[in-house]
C-alpha cells in the first residue's frame, strides 16, 4: 500500500490479507517521502488492521531516507521492516542493528527484497545472516530483476527461473519464508492465478500483490486443498497407532510415507488451521 495514500492505509483494514506492507520506497516520490512517513506512522498510531500482520517498506540505508524511515517505524511499533535491494549479508545486519537502535523488539521481523544479480549470486551469504539477525523472509523483486538483467520474463518468466528457485533454495537452507514477487497486469486475472500457481510449484509461500482484486485468487491458490488437507490429517492419524509408533515408514493409503510425510503433513495441516482461525 502506497505510504502517501492515505485512503489506501485506510482500505487496507478491511481486506483479506495476511500481511499489510505500507510502502515508503518505490511508490513515493523523493520529494514525498517526509510527508509519506509522517503518515505510515499516524496510520500504525490509529492501528485497527486487526489479525493482518503490518510491515513497512523502507528505503535502502544508503539513500537519505532509510535510517529515519527505521528510527520512525521502530516509534510506531509495526510487525516489522522491509528493505530493498539488499545484496549482502552484511546489509542484514546493519538493517538488524538499526532496527535495535531504532526500539524494535526482538521478535520484529526483517524482510530483505532480492531484487538484484549480485543479490542472487550472494544468496547464501544473505540467508545466512538470519542466524544471528531478525531476517525471516525473502521477498523476491521481479520488476528490478528484469530491468537489472536487461531480461524480458514473458508469461512463463523463464529467465527468472534459476532466480526464483535459487532464492526459494537459499531461504529453506535458513528456515526463511520465501514471498514471490508481483504480477503487473491487473486485468488479466487469468494469468495473475497462473503465476500464483508457477510459484507454488517453485514452493513459494505466497506472493506480493499489487491490487485488492488479486487477493482472492491468490488465497485460493496457496492455501492447501481439501484433499491435501485430508491426506495430511490420514499422515498424522497413521503415525499415531499404536502399530506404527518409532516407525520410520509405514502405508497409508497404500502409499509408501516417511517422517520427511510427516513434518509435511503438520505444516499442511498448521496452515490450514492458521487459515480456518
Amino acid at each position: 500500500m502506497p505510504g502517501a495514500n492515505q485512503k489506501a492505509l485506510e482500505k487496507a483494514k478491511t481486506l483479506g490479507a495476511d500481511v499489510l506492507l505500507l510502502d515508503l520506497e518505490d511508490s513515493v516520490a523523493p520529494e514525498a517521502k517526509g510527508a509519506a512517513r509522517e503518515t505510515v506512522v499516524a496510520a500504525l498510531g490509529v492501528g485497527g488492521y486487526g489479525e493482518r500482520e503490518v510491515v513497512v517498506r523502507v528505503n535502502a540505508l544508503a539513500t537519505p531516507w532509510g535510517r529515519e524511515d527505521i528510527q520512525a517505524a521502530g516509534a510506531a511499533k509495526p510487525n516489522g521492516v522491509l528493505a530493498p535491494k539488499v545484496e549482502t549479508g552484511d546489509e542484514v545486519i546493519a538493517l538488524d542493528d538499526a532496527m535495535t537502535e531504532a526500539g524494535f523488539s526482538d521478535d520484529a521481523v526483517l524482510w530483505v527484497m532480492i531484487e538484484t544479480p549480485r543479490a542472487i549470486l550472494n544468496l547464501a551469504p544473505i540467508a545466512a545472516a538470519a542466524r544471528g539477525t531478525r531476517l525471516s523472509a525473502f521477498v523476491m523483486g521481479t520488476n528490478d530483476l528484469a530491468k537489472e538483467m536487461r531480461a524480458r520474463p514473458g508469461a512463463a518468466r523463464m529467465p527468472f527461473h534459476a532466480a526464483l528457485s535459487l532464492t526459494v533454495l537459499a531461504a529453506r537452507a535458513e528456515g526463511l519464508s520465501a514471498i514471490d514477487g508481483v504480477y503487473n497486469d491487473i486485468a488479466n486475472a487469468e494469468g495473475f492465478e497462473a503465476e500464483c500457481r508457477q510459484g507454488l510449484d517453485f514452493g513459494f509461500d505466497g506472493k506480493t500483490l499489487i491490487h485488492p482484486s488479486q487477493i482472492e485468487a491468490c488465497n485460493r491458490v496457496f492455501a492447501p486443498t481439501a484433499e491435501e488437507i485430508a491426506r495430511a490429517r490420514a499422515v498424522i492419524a497413521a503415525f499415531l497407532l499404536p502399530e506404527n509408533v518409532g516407525k520410520g515408514v509405514i502405508k497409508v493409503d497404500g502409499k509408501m510415507t516417511e517422517l520427511l510425510h510427516l513434518e509435511e503433513a503438520r505444516r499442511v495441516v498448521a496452515v490450514a488451521e492458521a487459515i480456518g482461525g
